[in-house]
């Protein structure tokens, strides 16, 4: 099962002119709600179909082919919903078969790719449109005195959208393959009940995230480690290529540290972050092809690094981790 092309697209959808016709977006739990959801329920379908019709061209093959959608956000809901709006835009087939899925968080890059995955694999001839598309504009707020935690989501969080086809089978000459998705697992930490929450009231969408989510993370990623990898019988984990969703400084750090991972290894995460911030479910499909085409640069031999065998986390509300097993393919 392999993912066949790729782009993203970022850009910031608030800006201070918006702010100061928003005025209320400023300030910390103030009634807001219509004004956010009047602003992403269009912009969010309009950002994904920036990022598809990227990737669609890099694919090669006509937009007609494509059999199925799956489109991620965590800003706003709607009905019909975002999936709808982006079939429009892009002038998709109506008989695609679309699944849409409303506030997820971000370990739901690693989700829509293991959905896309048992798509691909289970409809003969099937390819897959996955579509993650961001906007902060639901979740930003003004300072608050008493909730510090509000300031530390706007320093990381930033809108981008990505976008990936996925299938089977890929067609000789045609479709060049980027990785090979091999299996994927979605496990729920022990003890992490309100580790990371968001509710959706007047104000917006509210973000709640404990500081001890990083220790969380670190001390349970190498069991899902273990689960993945044992099959193959790998468990040297700087023997892999690392595709980490770039949740925060702190949580990379713990988890260098807990598995004594060589810096370079979170090297393309770091970057995504550093330039991008943290975009959710946007992000995985960043670092992939940070990695990808940093590959290609350096003349590596494969896709990931040079390496055989990779893995990509997505961490996010429960606590929640998506594991995904990848394969590279050569350069």
């Amino acid at each position: 099962m392999c993912e066949k092309s790729m782009i993203k697209k970022r850009y910031l959808h608030l800006t201070e002119e918006i702010l100061k016709e928003n005025p209320k977006m400023c300030e910390y739990m103030a009634p807001s709600l219509d004004a956010r959801q009047d602003m992403v329920v269009v912009e969010v379908p309009k950002l994904g179909k920036e990022a598809a019709t990227k990737a669609i061209k890099e694919w090669g093959l006509p937009k007609s082919k494509i059999t199925h959608l799956v489109f991620c956000t965590t800003a706003g809901v709607d009905m019909p919903g975002a999936d709808y709006q982006l079939t429009k835009l892009l002038g998709l087939c109506p008989s695609v078969k679309r699944f849409m899925m409303y506030q997820q968080g971000c370990f739901a890059g690693g989700t829509v790719l293991r959905l896309a995955k048992d798509l691909a694999e289970n409809n003969k001839g099937a390819r897959v449109l996955v579509v993650c598309s961001e906007i902060t504009a639901i979740t930003f707020h003004g300072p608050s005195d008493t909730h510090l935690e509000n300031l530390v989501g706007q320093a990381l969080f930033g809108d981008g959208a990505s976008a990936v086809i996925v299938g089977s089978d890929p067609v000789p000459e045609v479709e060049k393959p980027l990785f090979e998705l091999v299996s994927a697992a979605q496990t729920i930490l022990p003890d992490s009940d309100g580790g990371i929450d968001g509710h959706l009231r007047e104000a917006g969408l509210i973000i709640h995230i404990l500081k001890d989510v990083p220790k969380l993370i670190s001390e349970n990623i190498e069991k899902c480690l273990v689960e993945a990898f044992k099959p193959l019988g790998i468990s040297d984990w700087n023997s892999l290529f690392w595709i980490a969703h770039p949740g925060g400084p702190a949580i990379l750090d713990q988890i260098e540290e807990k598995l004594a991972l060589k810096h370079e290894k979170l090297k393309p995460t770091r970057y995504v972050l550093s330039e991008y911030g943290n975009m959710a479910s946007a992000c995985v499909l960043f670092v992939m092809d940070e990695m990808r085409k940093s590959s290609a640069k350096n003349e590596l031999k494969t896709t990931g690094q040079g390496l055989e065998w990779g893995v990509l986390f997505g961490f996010g509300p429960g606590l929640t981790i998506e594991t995904v097993v990848l394969h590279s393919v050569s350069t």
